[in-house]
């Protein structure tokens, strides 16, 4: 029943000017429509709702992960939109940023502008 439906992500921001921004210019997406509920945007055909907060405080894990299938390629088409990596001490890859797990799968962290962890993953 599940796997006929789009995956709808849920996230939040304390700006949704700023989040807009992001999600729109950096990442990509599409802007669908904004209230008093959410801002909503759609990236290939799964949604995010956005929703404000002024007391956000991020989680300190993995918020949304895409699954890429050349992680490089994926990581250096948003440097140059503007994402910043996250550099770990346990990553491999200090110039990409990108960390390999011992089965060879491949991730790489950023951050929106509200602190929420993003991934990217190559799975081997």
């Amino acid at each position: 029943m599940l796997d006929t439906g789009n995956m709808v992500g849920f996230l939040i921001t304390t700006d949704y000017d700023r989040a807009r921004a992001f999600y729109e210019q950096v990442l990509g997406f599409k802007f669908i429509s904004l209230d008093q509920f959410a801002l909503v945007m759609s990236t290939g055909k799964n949604l995010i709702r956005i929703t404000r907060n002024p007391d956000f405080e991020p989680l300190r894990s993995t918020s949304l992960g895409w699954d890429v299938s050349d992680i490089e390629a994926a990581v250096l088409w948003l440097k140059e939109r503007g994402a910043a990596f996250e550099d770990y001490p346990f990553i491999d890859n200090h110039e990409l940023r990108i960390w390999t797990a011992p089965n060879g799968s491949k991730v790489a962290w950023f951050k929106d502008p509200d602190g929420n962890i993003l991934s990217l993953s190559q799975h081997a």
